[in-house]
């Protein structure tokens, strides 16, 4: 399993994401982006650990920003 994301590595996968209009999120727990998630997602159930931690770009942004 890998390490916990860090908060800054988070925000910039997310605005890189934002930038490039992609409907991704990432998982805090894992840090694993998830295709076709709505910018303002909220604890969606990851795929890769299964935690019910993903949020679309757009929330990330206004979450860690």
């Amino acid at each position: 399993m890998s390490a916990k994301p860090t908060k800054a590595s988070l925000l910039n996968k997310a605005i890189d994401a934002t930038a490039c209009g992609e409907m991704i999120g990432f998982c805090t727990a894992c840090g694993e982006p998830a295709d076709e998630v709505e910018p303002d997602a909220r604890e969606y159930e990851c795929e890769s650990c299964g935690a019910e931690k993903v949020y679309g770009a757009e929330e990330l942004i206004l979450m860690l920003g």
